[in-house]
């Protein structure tokens, strides 16, 4: 496949793992990359630049192919040193990063030097033009149907993504919502140049999760996610188990909640150890309402090689409709 993506990023097609917390290591990267499309680690899964370092050593150790990592930057009161996560990946000669959360306009200059392209992610399209203005190289716009955070504005994918075609003049990428060569091509023919997948590369064989979460993945359907944070306007979506219902339930209680009533159920630590042990009990399961179209836990060179061929039928099909 020839798009803008796959010939910015020097990739064989333009699919692109998402960088999810706790999961974003050199196993599913390296796969991913391996497969053709864009494997990414996420920088603050591990616990400091250094470890980051070897990290994306190790990622070497397993693909020749290109690969980025993901540097969510968002608002904290002891916020990690984000400065020197983003010179760990520029020194260790990284040529792909992944930004997200905060505008990426004080780093864009130092990655420019050092001929790194920048893939912003964001929600809403003033984000994007905003991003597209200050020099990123490429933007992913999340739908609402993503898993992680959506933005408060609740605009589909469908939507999202032929509003994002219509005004970039930058490669586009496709967030949320994709699963499968179907809805890959529903993507490409609204007029994005790539696709990114988080929910749907959790369940693959390489992903460095507990075998019982790939497997209730495949069991839940698009209905099975919740909304929460949606009280305190920052809007997560999550998958339905124990913990986001508990949730729901005081973020809707009579006089509302802040986030200390919710902190014990929601920290980074507890959803990371639901991740590694298999109980869904020990905190949240990030994903999206693709859940509804993952029938399998494929490797990643199986998905990939699948989802290509799914996506040439179906637009050999709509072709076909016109003769």
């Amino acid at each position: 496949m020839k798009t803008r993506i796959t010939e910015m990023l020097g990739i064989r097609y333009p699919i692109v793992q998402g960088g999810m917390m706790w999961v974003g290591r050199a196993e599913l990267a390296a796969a991913v990359s391996n497969a053709g499309g864009l494997g990414i680690l996420t920088a603050l899964t591990q616990p400091t630049p250094e470890a980051l370092v070897r990290e994306i050593e190790r990622c070497r150790t397993m693909t020749d192919q290109p690969f980025g990592v993901n540097l969510t930057i968002l608002p904290a009161t002891n916020p990690p040193p984000y400065t020197a996560y983003f010179d760990a990946i520029i020194d260790s000669g990284v040529k792909i990063i992944e930004t997200a959360g905060s505008n990426p306009k004080a780093f864009i200059a130092k990655a420019k030097t050092a001929g790194v392209r920048i893939i912003h992610k964001c929600t809403a399209l003033r984000h994007a033009l905003s991003a597209e203005r200050h020099g990123v190289d490429v933007v992913s716009i999340d739908g609402f149907e993503c898993a992680g955070h959506p933005g408060e504005d609740g605009v589909g994918c469908l939507v999202l993504f032929a509003v994002a075609a219509s005004k970039l003049k930058i490669p586009l990428i496709a967030s949320g919502g994709i699963a499968d060569g179907r809805t890959m091509a529903a993507a490409l023919a609204i007029g994005v140049d790539g696709v990114n997948m988080g929910t749907r590369f959790c369940a693959t064989v390489e992903a460095p999760i507990h075998d019982d979460i790939k497997r209730l993945l495949i069991e839940k359907s698009e209905c099975d996610t919740n909304l929460i944070f949606r009280t305190l306007h920052n809007t997560a979506r999550v998958l339905k188990t124990p913990v986001s219902d508990e949730v729901v339930a005081i973020e809707n209680r009579p006089g509302g909640c802040e986030f200390k009533d919710i902190q014990h159920l929601v920290s980074g630590i507890k959803g990371r150890e639901a991740l590694e042990t298999g109980d869904v009990t020990r905190g949240l399961i990030w994903a999206g309402q693709t859940v509804g179209l993952i029938r399998d836990i494929p490797t990643c060179q199986t998905l990939i090689q699948c989802m290509v061929a799914e996506a040439r039928a179906h637009l050999d099909a709509a072709r076909a409709c016109f003769g």
